[in-house]
């Protein structure tokens, strides 16, 4: 299997490329718009056949490339069931399969942070791998106050779920803000200062003292990505 951990500067967030090096398909997840041309050039400078363009969610600090990848590529757009977005090809449920080449991502409804955030599983060489877009953060989870995000079901999203997967597997974020680049279950069950309440109640109270300033594309990404990045007035180049 091909992984790639692409990262987009200006808003902080990583993309995960993925490849079946036998099939040469490959599927993009939180891919960014204004990463196109390096997805472009990867994608054929290594070969491969882009079948999937997905979201972890309807993000809200980048606009999303999905339909951009869906108009120069033909690529397939995917979110997660619950998601507003009108422009997507298939909307997936918890457990449900996406197959790329003889590899196989399962969908896991993780909401939280918004109501319709995902993560993604995946098997493969030997490893397990999760990639959690802004659920689960190294040293650190998703802020839960606004596009319905929701404290306590994101804390059931990392309990019941995340949480419960293998000390061994893999976490890929969906961004982070001082240079690492991924975690295991294990080590953020140990260091994560957001894991370590004893209940719910203590979870919502943490996250409700947080504070946080709206991200500073919020206002432009959120529409933007209802549309799949079609209303987006930037440029892309492929």
């Amino acid at each position: 299997m091909l992984l790639r951990q692409l990262f987009d500067h200006e808003t902080w967030t990583y993309t995960y490329l993925i490849a079946d090096e036998v099939t040469k398909e490959a599927a993009l997840i939180d891919p960014v718009v204004g990463q196109m041309s390096l997805y472009t050039q990867l994608l054929r400078e290594l070969g491969l056949t882009l079948k999937y363009g997905i979201d972890t969610h309807v993000h809200a600090d980048h606009v999303t490339a999905l339909g951009a990848l869906r108009e120069t590529l033909g690529a397939r757009t995917i979110h997660g069931a619950g998601s507003q977005a009108s422009c997507v090809d298939r909307f997936v449920s918890n457990g449900d399969v996406i197959s790329v080449g003889g590899y196989q991502l399962q969908a896991i409804a993780t909401p939280g942070h918004t109501d319709d955030s995902y993560s993604f599983l995946l098997e493969a060489d030997g490893k397990s791998m999760v990639f959690t877009g802004d659920t689960l953060l190294i040293r650190g989870t998703g802020r839960t106050d606004f596009q319905n995000g929701d404290a306590g079901m994101q804390y059931e999203s990392l309990t019941e779920k995340l949480l419960t997967l293998p000390d061994d597997t893999i976490v890929y974020p969906g961004h982070d803000y001082r240079g690492m680049t991924k975690s295991c279950i294990g080590e953020e069950k140990r260091f994560n200062p957001r894991l370590q309440v004893s209940n719910k109640a203590e979870y919502v109270a943490l996250m409700g003292q947080l504070k946080l300033a709206d991200p500073k594309f919020m206002d432009v990404a959120v529409p933007a990505n209802l549309e799949c990045g079609a209303t987006y007035t930037g440029e892309y180049h492929i």
